[in-house]
């Protein structure tokens, strides 16, 4: 049986969340199952660039316009433009739907497609539970067709216990989701002899504001806005960093917390949405709308840090890709 997947968000040096995802389950499935034949479908504004990937030696390129010729179709971002065979979607988050996160017309844009999505899969891969409720209320979908498969994250290969300098890292796109102007703020109340880095795309909704907030801040001059940074600049900046801050309002998983884990950094990050779900008791839990104490905390206390990188440690051992392909092949096969 011919398995297609929407390889459209698998392109890019500046790749999101839902890209790194799309290209670990495209690769790791074809790999794991060299018997199976694959397509990997673009949509036709990437097709071209689609050319410079080298793809495994049982997947072929197709163009994806409406449903895919394939015995099933997996949908990697929650979008499925037309129901054909036995289908598939990826939801990674719905909070779009539910937050001033984005303009009224992308709302309603996004809202569509999700809906559609739904209607038109088999079988639903939700990347946690949290995002599973989401998917059940706010689309109406029965639990019965809703699997849920976590992200994994990949061992870096330094030594974890490098020696931290006193910097607190934020990674993810600079967008009011994200909440930088309260990690600012928060980070204000820290000694002068610590800087705050915030790596990630300046452009996402919202990022005037929270750039705002960084110019004005009195500690500007401890604070590095970088913009988008490459895995090796990414890793070198979780080698250097003592703590990990990912205090977003709302996150359908929350991959840069595994991230920070893997790298020995200890993770401050918000008790809402997935992120709970993502760190388990391996993480400082806060209220994202008042971080300012536990950071301060966190700076302070050497044995806290210390019990929080050995726990986020042993956490990442159970995120891996190799379990979220294996899972994902399950959900496969439950249609074939």
């Amino acid at each position: 049986m011919t398995i297609a997947l929407d390889a459209t968000y698998s392109l890019g040096k500046n790749l999101s969340g839902v890209g790194v995802y799309s290209r670990e389950i495209m690769f790791g499935v074809a790999r794991a199952h060299p018997e199976e034949k694959f397509h990997f479908c673009y949509r036709p504004h990437r097709f071209l660039r689609s050319l410079e990937d080298t793809l495994p030696p049982n997947a072929s390129r197709r163009l994806l316009r409406g449903a895919p010729s394939a015995g099933i179709f997996h949908a990697l971002n929650q979008r499925v433009d037309a129901k054909g065979g036995r289908t598939v979607s990826t939801f990674h988050d719905l909070f779009v739907m539910t937050g001033d996160y984005s303009s009224p017309e992308f709302r309603a844009r996004f809202t569509g497609q999700a809906r559609a999505a739904a209607a038109r899969s088999d079988l639903i891969i939700a990347v946690s539970n949290f995002t599973a409720s989401q998917v059940e209320h706010l689309l109406a979908v029965e639990p019965s067709r809703i699997r849920v498969v976590h992200h994994g994250v990949r061992l870096p290969i330094a030594d974890p216990h490098p020696e931290h300098e006193k910097l607190v890292l934020c990674v993810g796109a600079i967008q009011r989701r994200k909440n930088i102007a309260r990690l600012v703020e928060a980070f204000e109340r820290l000694p002068d002899s610590w800087r705050l880095a915030v790596a990630g795309a300046p452009d996402g909704f919202g990022a005037a504001e929270e750039l705002r907030a960084v110019d004005q801040s009195p500690a500007r001059d401890r604070i590095d806005v970088l913009g988008y940074v490459t895995s090796a600049e990414l890793d070198s900046l979780y080698s250097r960093a003592r703590m990990f801050a990912f205090p977003s309002l709302d996150e359908g998983f929350g991959m840069p917390i595994l991230e920070a884990m893997a790298h020995g950094v200890p993770v401050l990050t918000s008790n809402c949405s997935a992120m709970p779900e993502v760190a388990g008791d391996a993480a400082l839990l806060v209220d994202p709308l008042n971080i300012g104490d536990a950071l301060l905390r966190l700076a302070e206390d050497q044995s806290l840090r210390d019990d929080l990188i050995r726990r986020g440690l042993e956490r990442v051992r159970q995120f891996t890709w190799e379990s979220a392909i294996e899972k994902t092949w399950a959900v496969y096969e439950e249609l074939k």
